[in-house]
């Protein structure tokens, strides 16, 4: 018989790779990550198996750019071709505490190859060696970056994207609230899976899967802890993106969310928000899919169709803005 893992949760129904998971997870009875050094939490953070290849045709080279917490190392993911491209600036999730350059080269090459673009990879500062603002600063200084030497990358300046995956999700959207701030043109918004409230761990789906094996919420609180320095930053759009109220001039954005999920209404939220105030928006909830299941198309079969949603979606509002 099926276990029912959400028992609280009277929607749909886990997908069969989902559950598959959750029982190997609780058969393996592992220590949860909440009790893990920050060392056994960075070794055990992804399976390499569930991530996929690598990408064939893509060059991957490594660059760095320098800031005042020192140098911000990029991994520079070009598909074959001549350019310039447009360009996606990606950062990677893992709570602000895992999660690698290394770790997210199969992702970030099918997309370059997926979207034709130039995807550059943003390997900032993780906590709790370096806590809030690190990462945002580091993420500030490569959006600059990117706007001013495009070209030293084979991009084009004029089509600029932002994209990440849960926590590089919130880097993505305090990146757009930032570029308004500056007048930096950015043509696009990627959001997968994204974490934009700190603030509070009280929404539904946090009701509905908070004690689940997969994302917990007192596994966000574990890395809400490290990433800040005290809970009075929280508050902050800087931390907390989904708070900002005013969200005109933003970039059009495709948002997507797993069902099973403690993000999932924080990320439906914004994109409600994003569509009241007439931005074009795509908004997918994968149905039966646990938290970040996009970046692992080694171990969800779902995960490849909503990579080809990111792509076709990335070559739509690249090819409108060139």
């Amino acid at each position: 018989m099926t276990k029912n893992y959400y028992p609280l949760y009277a929607g749909g129904r886990l997908d069969e790779q989902s559950q598959t998971i959750l029982e190997q997870i609780e058969k393996a009875n592992g220590k949860p990550l909440i009790f893990q050094s920050i060392k056994e939490a960075r070794e055990g953070f992804l399976d390499k198996a569930w991530l996929g290849p690598v990408a064939d045709n893509v060059k991957i080279s490594l660059t760095e750019i320098e800031d005042k917490g020192g140098m911000i190392p990029l991994h520079v993911y070009t598909p074959a071709g001549e350019g310039p491209f447009p360009v996606l600036l990606f950062f990677h999730g893992g709570g602000f505490v895992c999660g690698s350059l290394e770790e997210f080269d199969p992702f970030c090459s099918q997309l370059a190859i997926g979207a034709k673009c130039v995807v550059v990879s943003v390997g900032y500062r993780l906590a709790p060696e370096h806590k809030h603002p690190a990462a945002v600063e580091d993420a500030i200084t490569a959006l600059e970056w990117i706007a001013a030497n495009a070209d030293k990358v084979n991009g084009d300046k004029t089509r600029v994207a932002v994209g990440g995956d849960s926590a590089g999700g919130n880097l993505s959207v305090i990146l757009t609230i930032i570029a308004r701030e500056k007048g930096i043109k950015l043509v696009y918004q990627v959001l997968i899976c994204p974490w934009l409230f700190a603030d509070s761990f009280t929404r539904d789906s946090y009701n509905y899967f908070g004690e689940g094996l997969w994302l917990s919420t007192k596994t966000m609180r574990w890395y809400k802890n490290h990433y800040l320095q005290n809970e009075e930053q929280a508050k902050s759009y800087l931390v907390s993106p989904g708070l900002i109220e005013d969200v005109k001039g933003f970039p059009p954005a495709l948002v997507l969310t797993a069902e099973f999920d403690v993000l999932h209404d924080e990320g439906e939220e914004y994109a409600n928000r994003l569509k009241e105030a007439g931005i074009q928006v795509k908004y997918n909830c994968y149905e039966g899919m646990l938290h970040d299941f996009v970046i692992l198309p080694g171990k969800f079969d779902r995960a490849k169709l909503a990579i080809n949603e990111i792509c076709d979606s990335l070559k739509e509002a690249f090819r409108t803005e060139g």
